[in-house]
């Protein structure tokens, strides 16, 4: 089944205006589009905003087991900011869709795949003839899409179906936001601020009353100690908050050292499917996971599984289809929360598909934990594939362990994303800690 896949890893529904991206998180953006080349599969067209080098095109086709020279790469003409992001004008351009069309008609392309089915996309399926491979495009060509990311339609629906969330309120109302706040704060608790569109935790804020809050969730922590403090603090971050006034936001009780978990689905047109759940590692935004969770009882991801279907099968209910990962946090002084949705193909979608459906083979499949990590300092990606061989680490199929590369950022911050797969989570936190300090000891000078 060959599929168009689509590497518009940044769009206005996820981050707002893309001219507000900074140049190192445009091309941060640019090196995640090329990790949607894990998902091919022989015979599959993908457009990216620009091509990586033979060297990691040939290492993630050699990883999955797929024939890097049936794939067709396409990459539009330059768009108004440049080549580093798939914007919506190098999708839109006729040159570019008369070629991919002209494509499209000499092969059978039965799946549209993008990181995110917004207008841009659905517009692109229908004008090269694939509008009916790609799923619920109805409702996404009607911005519904953005429904299922917004943090304020979430708490809405959650709220409607009795699924739990923090205690908190969607306002885009000044004097309900500081109202709100003020009354959390002054009962002993923590906020946490949330813009309705943002991703990774950049677009969240704590609101602590006092000092000695530590941050897991968002960059920073901002001590309001008093009614003034509260006002000042609405007042001047009114337009981040709601995105330059365009949107509402998410004011909630922050819960202290919780876990942060998630089940990602697959929603259909019968049902949601399970695609498999993980535990986010904060430090203090995401900067990795665990595959499954090892945080919380059997009980509580039972919930998180049973509640997360719920909240799929509502979304579904109105037309969306597609990859959900519902996200929760847990301590165990404080009830299972739900605190997101995300409808799109996600930072963790490659673990359960690719990793563990594609690369493990069916004895090991549900038998080891995956430990995923964006910080492995090094010069070259290509030096840290040399690595991992010199060294015995590379993944290898028939023992079902080993480790991964699944992202390449080293020409934007010196770093590459590792996935160590290991029969139980301290062999993975072993192996985890070794990278890191090699990391550590190429980086001095």
């Amino acid at each position: 089944m060959a599929k168009l896949i689509i590497g518009n890893s940044r769009t206005e529904e996820m981050v707002g205006d893309l001219a507000l991206l900074s140049e190192q998180e445009q091309r941060l953006g640019g090196w995640g589009a090329q990790r949607m080349l894990w998902f091919a599969t022989d015979g599959d067209v993908l457009v990216l905003p620009w091509l990586a080098d033979d060297f990691y095109n040939a290492y993630v086709s050699t990883m999955t087991g797929t024939d890097l020279s049936s794939l067709t790469l396409l990459v539009p003409d330059t768009g108004y900011l440049g080549t580093e992001l798939l914007t919506p004008d190098r999708i839109a351009g006729q040159p570019f869709q008369k070629r991919l069309r002209s494509i499209v008609q000499a092969r059978s392309i039965e799946r549209v795949v993008s990181a995110f089915d917004d207008f841009f996309v659905v517009e692109l399926a229908e004008s090269v003839g694939l509008a009916d491979a790609l799923p619920g495009h109805r409702f996404s060509a009607q911005g519904g899409t953005a429904l299922v990311n917004s943090k304020a339609v979430f708490r809405a629906v959650a709220s409607g179906i009795g699924v739990r969330v923090a205690r908190g309120v969607v306002t885009n109302r000044a004097e309900q936001a500081e109202s709100v706040i003020g009354d959390i704060l002054a009962s002993g608790s923590s906020v946490i601020v949330k813009q309705e569109f943002a991703g990774g935790g950049f677009g969240n804020e704590i609101l602590a009353p006092a000092e000695g809050v530590v941050a897991a969730g968002a960059r920073s922590v901002v001590v309001l100690s008093d009614a003034k403090a509260v006002h000042a603090y609405v007042a001047e971050r009114w337009e981040w908050l709601t995105g330059q006034r365009r949107n509402r936001f998410v004011i909630e009780e922050y819960v202290a050292n919780a876990v942060p978990i998630y089940a990602e689905f697959l929603v259909g047109d019968s049902r949601s499917e399970l695609l498999g759940t993980g535990e986010l590692l904060m430090e203090p935004i995401a900067i990795g996971e665990i595959v499954p969770p090892i945080s919380v009882p059997a009980d509580v991801l039972d919930e998180l599984i049973h509640e997360g279907e719920r909240l799929c099968d509502a979304f579904r209910g109105i037309g969306y289809r597609g990859n959900i990962a519902t996200d929760a946090i847990w301590s165990p002084e404080h009830p299972l929360a739900f605190s997101e949705t995300n409808g799109r193909i996600t930072g963790s979608t490659h673990l359960h598909t690719v990793i563990r459906d594609r690369m493990l083979q069916e004895e090991h499949r549900w038998h080891r934990v995956l430990l995923e990590r964006a910080g492995w300092e090094i010069s070259s990606f290509q030096e840290a594939v040399e690595y991992l061989q010199d060294e015995g680490l590379t993944f290898d199929a028939k023992t079902g362990t080993g480790v991964v590369l699944t992202g390449n950022y080293v020409p934007v911050n010196g770093k590459v994303m590792y996935c160590v797969v290991e029969q139980d989570y301290e062999a993975a936190r072993a192996v985890g800690s070794d990278l890191t300090r090699q990391g550590q000891t190429v980086a001095q000078p």
